[in-house]
């Protein structure tokens, strides 16, 4: 694995690797605090059912309110910025794709290598759907299963190649974030050792996608109105314009209020380009052009 990098460099190694780590960006006994937050769920939790997710591995989400904690790492400044320096050039906003907590178990068996943005069925272009983050809760290492990168696979002019000698392992501590592209080949190495291994993974993803871990249902209303403004925008109560992911042709922001009427007027949710546009014709029919 090269070496760190700072937020400032991240994007420049994400375009040219695909993935990179940033280190240091909390301090170890915050991510320690998290960890031991999630030990009934993770000692609750059963393992996967079925080859991919791992029947070595649990995982579980729902975790801005499992562990309120983990806020910090979603709405992180320098990460933010980062998704969306990324995804910003094709969305109107971004949104969360996903919280995860991860248990890979000795024993557990490498992880088919995999692009996450293969959840979408669409033709992939040059730009990227999503921006995944892995936060350590132990330490990654070869032996315990550090999720492996090959480099440069989420260009187009990628030859293909999924061996095994082509990949990187990412090892990194807990208060690191490896960030990585939906469009980069990867998945987590076998746990040869005999330790745990730990970690969350928070996805961002562009704001006009399905969320791989459906928010509203995770965080319904009852639940959203006690976030900050912000958060329970990125969850999913914001329109993506225009009129995207509207409810009763409001923003869904409206559901956070403590009274809300039965009946509603719609109101536009339009890029600035569209308002304008829209304005133009109808003045024009008005004879206001």
């Amino acid at each position: 694995m090269t070496g760190p990098f700072s937020p400032d460099s991240a994007p420049a190694r994400l375009d040219r690797d695909g993935f990179c780590v940033i280190r240091n960006l909390l301090p170890a006994n915050q991510i320690d605090a998290m960890d031991s937050s999630l030990d009934y769920d993770f000692a609750a939790t059963p393992y996967c059912v079925g080859d991919f997710f791992g029947e070595r591995t649990k995982r579980f989400g729902r975790l801005l309110t499992r562990a309120p904690a983990t806020r910090a790492l979603v709405m992180h400044d320098a990460i933010l910025a980062l998704a969306q320096s990324v995804l910003l050039p094709n969305c109107d906003r971004i949104a969360l794709n996903l919280t995860q907590a991860v248990e890979i178990h000795p024993g557990a068996l490498a992880q088919y290598p995999h692009r996450d943005h293969d959840l979408w069925p669409a033709i992939k272009g040059g730009h990227q759907f999503q921006v995944n983050v892995m936060w350590p809760l132990s330490p990654f290492t070869a032996e315990n299963g550090a999720t492996r990168f090959w480099p440069g696979s989420h260009r187009l002019t990628y030859d293909g190649d999924a061996s095994e000698s082509a990949a990187v392992a990412a090892t990194c501590e807990p208060g690191d974030a490896l960030v990585w592209l939906g469009g980069t080949l990867h998945g987590a190495g076998a746990n040869v050792s005999d330790d745990l291994r730990r970690g969350i993974i928070v996805s961002y993803c562009l704001g006009w996608l399905k969320p791989f871990e459906l928010q509203w249902l995770v965080y319904p209303p009852e639940v959203a109105r006690h976030f900050d403004p912000d958060l329970a925008a990125l969850v999913g109560y914001a329109q993506h314009r225009p009129n995207l992911g509207n409810v009763e042709g409001r923003c869904p922001s409206y559901l956070l209020a403590g009274d809300r009427p039965d009946h509603v007027a719609a109101v536009d949710a339009l890029r600035p380009d569209q308002a304008d546009a829209l304005r133009t014709y109808v003045d024009e029919q008005r004879g206001d052009g």
